[in-house]
């Protein structure tokens, strides 16, 4: 069984995602930061693969993905440094981006590199339901890996229960039409939206992002959902940390509640 549907079934308690861009804040960085998010006692990771034009992301990870571009990051590195990612982390791993540099590397020799260092699944906000239907589903479940889609509070009811159909894994619950980073805590107009959706009776699981920056914003939106998705807020941490590795342990478990 895929790694990320086990997290859902064996949870406890609200499921933590904590996004890190790949190659930050240094470029040997990437292994360090998943580490540190395993010891700290995350659920699942979203690594974040570098763009040059990532229009559904805020400032900060903006401008971690430009930092990370500057000092050498490319998906062929990546997946170097994601070589031994299997002896040292156990938690499920998916990689988001964009479509063009999956398409650059070439899908079905991307899909087996992901297999090969162990990756779970992928977040491509720009890539179709129906395009992935008619061109990739085949090779993403030939590799094992889990396509896990985005909707807003403007998407269709006939639409989110298309995407509950093919999807695997969990449905990302983007919280509002913003970029990410753009707000924080859980506006009325949210929660609106959240019981919505709770009430359409899905098949999967749902994670709440957008917006999650704290131990409050997350336990929050984890009362409409199984857990929640922490990106912009992880990411500044990175940037001002001077030590990494108990900044990061420190940050997931003041979230978790298990300081």
């Amino acid at each position: 069984m895929n790694r990320i549907s086990t997290v859902f079934e064996k949870a406890s308690g609200p499921i933590l995602n904590v996004y890190a861009t790949a190659g930050f804040p240094k470029l040997g960085d990437t292994m360090l930061v998943l580490e540190a998010l395993q010891e700290g006692g995350v659920d699942i990771i979203e690594i974040g693969m570098p763009y040059s034009d990532p229009v559904a992301d805020g400032e900060t990870i903006q401008q971690s993905n430009q930092i990370s571009l500057d000092q050498g990051m490319t998906v062929a590195l990546l997946f170097e440094q994601l070589k031994d990612l299997r002896k040292k982390v156990q938690v499920p791993v998916l990689l988001m981006g964009y479509i063009n540099p999956v398409l650059q590397f070439g899908v079905e020799r991307f899909c087996q590199k992901c297999q090969e260092v162990g990756v779970d699944g992928l977040i491509l906000p720009d890539l179709p339901m129906a395009e992935y239907e008619a061109e990739y589903r085949e090779v993403f479940e030939k590799y094992g890996l889990y396509n896990i889609f985005l909707i807003t509070p403007q998407t269709k009811d006939k639409r989110i229960h298309q995407i509950d159909a093919v999807s695997k894994g969990f449905i990302y619950m983007v919280s509002s039409a913003s970029t990410t980073g753009a707000k924080s805590g859980i506006s009325s107009e949210q929660a609106l939206y959240f019981d919505r959706i709770n009430q359409m009776n899905l098949k999967n699981p749902r994670l709440i992002g957008f917006g999650i920056s704290d131990r409050e914003s997350f336990l929050k939106a984890s009362s409409s959902a199984s857990g929640a998705i922490i990106g912009s807020a992880f990411v500044k941490l990175l940037a001002k940390s001077s030590d990494l590795k108990k900044d990061i342990i420190a940050f997931v478990r003041e979230i978790k509640g298990t300081n």
